[in-house]
């Protein structure tokens, strides 16, 4: 089983334009609703890869009901907490260029108590050997040490946790150590101090420093660079063709999800990272969040390539 933590989930609405001009009336059109939120997104690649998972979190209001009604349609297991407060909305604009907006609520506030519970449950639905991810922001109310505390105390009970976050939750994360850590190339220069024109090459050194906490998998995604994998024993720049994008919301989560279901099932280094890059490829050609389908991640597949680093 694959246990999707998202603790502020959302729909999702994805629109696109021409040209986005700030300050002046932007008309948007190809207007989309999506359940969202990256573990919402991560349940659905699973489920196109046959991994059995299922969502669980926070949710409230009116939105909260229709983000449940938006899984239960498309067959994603969930069992979320309800919390006073409506689940956000999120607008991500794509303009002519393909190049992403994305103006996100911040979510209902959640209490400590409510943590604690949502730790609870996902500790029974989780059982030994079991994958859990924990991904995406936290609501208002969560601690900075939240992911922390989940990753720890699930590692503890022999599941095998990935965290895909960022800043300070995502910092802390470490000390627990989670099993994977999938950063982006914005969130590893954050969380290294470095400046956002650092060459890709000098990116290595950092990711196997996250190799010494005691992490076993090391995944960082560079959008039209590919992606970086490193474990103890092998490290690979993986790249893909040139695919016709239609949107990158959830390329990530993608490979998050492809990752996850990798490791359920046991695959190799080779194995994993072969799904993890055609399953993120085939998200940027879908629309919205959708993931993409399984023939589409069996084409791209053999078409990636890997070089050490």
């Amino acid at each position: 089983m694959i246990v999707c933590v998202t603790m502020n989930p959302a729909l999702d609405k994805t629109a696109a334009l021409t040209r986005l001009v700030p300050g002046a009336l932007n008309r948007l059109r190809h207007v989309r609703v999506d359940a969202g939120g990256k573990g919402v997104n991560v349940s659905g690649m699973a489920a196109v890869l046959g991994g059995a998972s299922v969502c669980t979190g926070f949710v409230g209001g009116e939105t909260g009901r229709e983000l449940l009604r938006r899984l239960e349609a498309r067959g994603l297991a969930h069992d979320f907490l309800t919390v006073a407060g409506a689940t956000r909305t999120n607008l991500k604009v794509l303009d002519g260029e393909n190049r992403l907006t994305e103006l996100n609520e911040p979510g209902p506030g959640v209490t400590d108590a409510e943590v604690a519970a949502l730790l609870e449950k996902t500790h029974a639905l989780a059982r030994r050997g079991d994958v859990v991810v924990l991904s995406g922001s936290l609501p208002p109310g969560a601690g900075v040490d939240t992911y922390r505390l989940f990753a720890g105390t699930l590692r503890a009970a022999g599941c095998r946790v990935i965290v895909d976050a960022d800043g300070e939750p995502f910092r802390r994360a470490l000390e627990a150590p989670p099993h994977v850590v999938k950063p982006n190339r914005f969130e590893l220069l954050q969380y290294g101090g470095l400046p956002s024109d650092t060459p890709n090459e000098c990116l290595p050194a950092l990711c196997r420093s996250l190799l010494g906490k005691g992490i076993e998998w090391v995944v960082l995604s560079m959008g039209r660079d590919g992606a970086m994998f490193f474990t103890g024993q092998r490290a690979v720049w993986a790249t893909a063709p040139p695919v016709e994008a239609h949107s990158a919301v959830g390329a990530g989560d993608s490979m998050v999800g492809a990752i996850a279901c990798a490791l359920q099932t046991g695959f190799g280094f080779e194995e994993t990272v072969r799904l993890a890059m055609a399953a993120s490829l085939g998200a940027v050609t879908t629309q919205g969040t959708q993931p993409p389908a399984l023939a589409l991640v069996n084409k791209w597949k053999a078409q990636i390539e890997m070089r050490p680093v």
